[in-house]
């Protein structure tokens, strides 16, 4: 976009990012709600990894196709990012809304697959709209604002968890009826809080030069194929090494939110959904309160990480998060009491803060600011590739290796968190434009 970016306030910046919340309700509960559901409908632990595979498998198709095609988007109305912020919101709106009548499995696999197609849509233009429409020294802010959003929707999915069970019972099928109220929530936050940024904030128009380079490529499927292949081949060597780290960190997350309500089960009221069921929704409710506490750490530490990479680096910041989930992790399923619970997952809330924000400092620096989109939509390949390979493979490991049995699934993810904590020391981080001015100030003096 436009080289000029004016600063602007705390609010400003909070404004913009209010879309994240919805996103991140309706993210929050395909982590905690849909496993649950899979259970409800008659799924077997080896059978989960497979049914969530719609997930990476639309991010890995949807994010870079659209993150190409958004950077090619113009229009003086509509902008370049909000057009695919209202597609991707108003999908996830009607999905959510259809989700809980779900009457098999396979529709319910079905229509995740619809739900994560556009949460797609709609997340990864987000993270490019933080780097066109804000300076470089309000990034950390910018970022770590979506790391506060993502907390504050996913308190607020996994409190509805624990919350709508209290108030209302019975059941509709096979799903209990407050399952349709925690979708139905989610559907209309996802809509009316990106309306809000959309409304609040709008676009910096492009230069004239900038303008002309996008009418002289007009979009297209193919072309987006040919620039997602053209920045991989031209990818900065900083991304290669934080997919390193990202392997690690998403096959470790994806293994606790598909085993998290199991592992309590089992630790705190010796149920399975088949031997107890009425344990297990008490497990899967405990599991939203859970959930939804390591989201409000999250909320409440993602502006001080912001504050810490400053003054620090965005590098050490992320390992010492890192570090502080994989240990909370490694206890959790050793766990009978269930206070304890919220001390463990702590650990995990200030890395999940961390996760969502801190590495798209480390690279957005390496970027080219033309290909904001495109190499966005790359790191959340990143992400979506682990997830893919968990998903066709823990199956097997769980299975053979730990016995099928979900608490040894969170042990082996605070392992995995571990590994990935080790390999974020190896990455190296390109100094930002402030950090060099700084530095030649000092040597100055």
């Amino acid at each position: 976009m436009s080289a000029y970016k004016p600063s602007l306030s705390f609010w400003q910046i909070i404004n913009m990012n209010v879309g994240f919340f919805g996103i991140q309700y309706s993210f929050g509960l395909q982590q905690s709600a849909v496993n649950p559901i899979y259970d409800f409908l008659g799924a077997a632990p080896d059978e989960i990894p497979l049914l969530n595979l719609a997930g990476p498998v639309t991010g890995l198709l949807v994010q870079p196709i659209i993150g190409a095609l958004s950077d090619k988007t113009w229009h003086p109305r509509w902008g370049r990012r909000h057009p695919y912020f209202f597609i991707g919101a108003l999908l996830c709106s009607i999905t959510l809304l259809i989700y809980p009548f779900s009457s098999s499995l396979w529709m319910a696999a079905g229509l995740l697959w619809i739900l994560d197609a556009g949460n797609n849509t709609a997340m990864e233009p987000y993270r490019a709209f933080i780097a066109d429409k804000l300076p470089e020294d309000q990034q950390r802010i910018g970022f770590q604002a979506q790391s506060f959003f993502t907390g504050l929707g996913q308190t607020l999915a996994n409190f509805s968890l624990f919350a709508f069970p209290l108030i209302i019972v019975g059941k509709t099928g096979a799903i209990p009826n407050w399952v349709f109220a925690s979708f139905f929530l989610g559907a209309f936050c996802s809509i009316t809080s990106v309306w809000w940024s959309i409304r609040t904030t709008p676009e910096i128009p492009p230069s004239p030069e900038e303008l002309e380079e996008i009418r002289s490529k007009p979009l297209s499927l193919f072309g987006s194929f040919k620039d997602i292949a053209e920045a991989i081949k031209d990818m900065p060597m900083v991304m290669w090494q934080l997919a390193l780290v990202y392997l690690f960190q998403w096959y470790a997350l994806f293994c606790y939110w598909q085993n998290s309500s199991k592992s309590i089960a089992l630790s705190i009221f010796s149920a399975t959904p088949s031997t107890n069921p009425e344990g297990y929704e008490n497990a899967v409710s405990l599991t939203g309160l859970v959930n939804g506490w390591y989201n409000i750490v999250t909320f409440l530490t993602a502006f001080g990480l912001a504050w810490l990479a400053k003054k620090y680096s965005p590098k050490m910041v992320h390992f010492l998060c890192l570090c502080l989930a994989a240990a909370g992790f490694i206890w959790f399923p050793f766990i009978t009491d269930k206070t304890l619970l919220f001390v463990a997952i702590t650990g995990f809330g200030v890395g999940w803060a961390s996760m969502m924000g801190i590495p798209y400092l480390m690279v957005v620096g390496s970027i080219p600011k033309e290909r904001y989109g495109v190499y966005m939509g790359i790191v959340n390949m990143m992400i979506v590739i682990p997830m893919i390979l968990q998903n066709l493979t823990f199956g097997f490991v769980i299975k053979h290796f730990l016995n099928n049995d979900s608490r040894y699934a969170i042990l082996f993810a605070g392992v995995l968190l571990a590994l990935a904590a080790i390999a974020v020391l190896f990455i190296r981080v390109k100094p930002t434009t402030n950090q060099i001015v700084e530095l030649k100030g000092g040597m100055s003096h």
